[in-house]
């Protein structure tokens, strides 16, 4: 790509929370294989989760660094080492974390002056980025973390509030505007737009908002065959300019880099790999909810009744903090369950497990990144959304891709309620056996499988994705010079 003078350096600049560092320190990787160099923009504690991958990647060739910055806990009264979003535990927690990232400016103004990179691709979270970015005459990229989809539903609501003449919480309503013809219900809409109250969300909001109109474009880790009507919609109707890159998983080519994203696996992936190898193609069921989801013990009793019920195999990963509370599994069930069944008790190594020919379903939370990895890996789902966008991704991959059956969430649910569960054993064991089994799971997996194939045509050479970073890099060389 020419000498070193001329080579791009672009900043990455990912809000402290799994789902958006991994698919950027993705992003910083595929930047980097088409000649850039990349630097991720990180705190002390967050900086050991993502530093095994660019270490190997660096090792293959990659031009990634990490420069760190400070996060300011206690000054903001979290608890010291509280410096990712798993870390939180309560909506006070929330505020005090949103406090946090805005102290970051002036340390990160810091770094960038020291720099002076190329382009900035900075998450949405830090609304200011856009004018520290200005101010240097750099370029700045928003990234949401989401596809384009969730962001049209979520523009439309805003503008049109359709929620606002309906009478009950559950009564359904079509959002206006878009492509599709898309019904949602005001209990699965963020607190905020529900209640239509002014509050330290809705001012982040609308600095966000702002941030964006202003900013250069919005990078998108999705591809236009994904989302077609919807990536016109966006730059046309919207107004964004926008690039789409991914998914940008697929720039992790080997076993290893695949099992190095995110933490450290809780499992060895060989004896993973192993126990998936001895099942049948298309009979295995992969449960996962993200590193956000709460759930209460009796939630997690249902989904081992209604996994047990389904005669389906498993793996079936569970956050880490539960283990010691295993009240929440029915008596004698992992004996019942041996050879059948498989769970993860904390970090499971997702893109492997979706990946292997033996997995042929995902329950999932509907987060984004989730959402692509199950479509790049050609594999239904099941959808248990439970806030941010998911409630709007479960409508893209019900009612859009048809590559999804609902297992009946209602409503928003950030944090888990005590001896409560809103989904029950019948219910989970209706949409596994939808999905698993019968005429309808078969369609669904066929449609499962050209968005695979789609997917990975998109990164090739002369694909859609692979054109549209070309097309941004040659633009960001052209500002330059």
């Amino acid at each position: 790509m020419g000498s070193k003078h001329q080579q791009l350096h672009i900043y990455f600049f990912p809000v402290m929370a799994y789902g958006h560092m991994i698919p950027m320190v993705d992003m910083a990787t595929l930047f980097s294989g088409h000649g850039a160099k990349a630097t991720i923009i990180t705190t002390p504690l967050n900086a050991p989760l993502i530093s095994k991958t660019i270490d190997m990647d660096t090792k293959l060739g990659s031009d990634i660094s990490i420069r760190l910055i400070k996060f300011s806990s206690s000054e903001v009264g979290l608890p010291e080492g509280c410096e990712n979003l798993t870390s939180v535990t309560s909506p006070e927690m929330v505020l005090k974390f949103y406090k946090a990232i805005d102290l970051l400016q002036e340390p990160f103004e810091h770094l960038l002056r020291e720099d002076h990179p190329d382009c900035l691709v900075a998450d949405l979270f830090f609304p200011w980025a856009t004018e520290v970015a200005g101010k240097l005459g750099i370029p700045r990229l928003v990234f949401h973390g989401t596809g384009v989809f969730p962001l049209c539903v979520y523009h439309n609501l805003m503008c049109h509030k359709p929620f606002e003449n309906i009478e009950s919480d559950s009564e359904p309503f079509i959002v206006p505007g878009l492509p599709d013809t898309i019904k949602m219900t005001r209990q699965e809409l963020p607190d905020h737009l529900r209640e239509g109250t002014q509050n330290h969300i809705t001012t982040l909001l609308e600095k966000v908002k702002k941030s964006v109109e202003t900013s250069y474009g919005v990078l998108v880790n999705s591809f236009h065959e994904l989302e077609p009507a919807y990536s016109e919609y966006y730059r046309e109707i919207i107004g964004r300019k926008t690039w789409h890159i991914g998914p940008v998983s697929l720039c992790n080519r080997n076993n290893e880099l695949k099992g190095k994203r995110g933490n450290k696996s809780s499992i060895d992936e060989q004896e993973c790999l192993n126990w998936l190898d001895s099942k049948k193609p298309k009979s295995v069921l992969y449960v996962c909810f993200g590193s956000l989801a709460n759930f209460s013990a009796a939630q997690l009793l249902e989904i081992a009744r209604g996994l047990e019920a389904s005669e389906q195999q498993f793996i079936w990963v569970v956050r880490k903090e539960k283990q010691e509370e295993e009240e929440w599994l029915p008596e004698g069930f992992e004996k019942r369950m041996e050879g059948k069944g498989l769970i993860i008790r904390g970090w499971a190594p997702q893109v492997l497990i979706l990946e292997h020919e033996a997995v042929g379903g995902f329950v999932t939370h509907c987060g984004w990144n989730s959402l692509l990895e199950g479509v790049t890996a050609g594999v239904p789902m099941v959808t248990w959304p439970h806030f941010a966008d998911q409630f709007s991704n479960e409508k893209f991959e019900t009612d859009v891709l048809r590559v999804g059956v609902r297992v009946g969430a209602q409503g928003w649910s950030r944090w888990a309620e005590d001896n409560k569960a809103s989904v029950k054993k019948e219910d989970i064991e209706k949409a596994v056996t939808q999905l698993m089994v019968g005429e309808e799971a078969g369609l669904m997996r066929n449609r499962a499988g050209a968005l695979q194939d789609m997917a990975r045509r998109a990164v090739e050479d002369g694909g859609s994705s692979y054109s549209d970073l070309n097309a941004l890099l040659e633009e960001l060389r052209s500002i330059r010079s």
